[in-house]
């Protein structure tokens, strides 16, 4: 089955993106065909980028980088949980996907967000970083508004209607998600089959 981590794409405190991952694993959890689970970002204190090496070299050295390489290489998808700061993804966010790169690669992803502007803006970027990282995005979102989805813009009280639109991104992420799955296992024994032949001729 796969295994779809809920990133709460924040640490700030008293950050909404808590609530937000909630109302997601809480409905996602119903769904019978993928596991899900929630993955904070605050949980592995990743520190500014402090990998000497470009992560696309696989070459991790610090413990909280290895740490937070396993988990990510343990999930076949993502939902990121995107709060909107100043037109943008928050650089927390930015950071954690940046530590890392094989581990996210050929894997799927979809996006719930939120902000003035239903956190659109975020999503926008974090498309065009999922591109760079090898993550197949699907198209169908779930954007909260900060004035009409939030009470006092800070306890979640959601229309009915995004359950709809969670219901049709989980659809595309969950197969999205396998196929990516079936890529990864091919190439994975296309890469054995090269080693044996390697081998054999040495």
């Amino acid at each position: 089955m796969l295994k779809i981590g809920i990133v709460i794409g924040s640490t700030r405190p008293g950050r909404n993106a808590e609530q937000v991952a909630r109302w997601v694993h809480e409905n996602a959890r119903k769904r019978g065909d993928a596991q899900f689970e929630l993955v904070d970002i605050k949980d592995y204190a990743l520190p500014l980028l402090d990998e000497p090496v470009p992560p696309s070299m696989g070459q991790y050295s610090k413990p909280h980088t290895l740490t937070w390489a396993k988990k990510v290489a343990s999930l076949d998808g993502f939902v990121f949980v995107a709060p909107e700061y100043n037109h943008g993804m928050t650089a927390s966010l930015k950071n954690a996907i940046d530590f890392v790169y094989a581990e996210w690669n050929n894997k799927a992803a979809g996006f719930v967000s939120f902000g003035s502007a239903g956190g659109a803006r975020a999503v926008e970027q974090l498309r065009a970083v999922m591109g760079e990282v090898q993550v197949a995005d699907v198209r169908q979102q779930v954007l909260f508004s900060l004035y009409n989805d939030f009470e006092n813009f800070s306890v979640l009280k959601p229309n009915p209607a995004h359950d709809a639109a969670l219901s049709t991104m989980l659809d595309q992420l969950v197969a999205w998600g396998g196929a990516m799955k079936k890529l990864r296992e091919e190439k994975a024994a296309a890469a054995q089959r090269t080693e044996s032949r390697k081998g054999a001729a040495a």
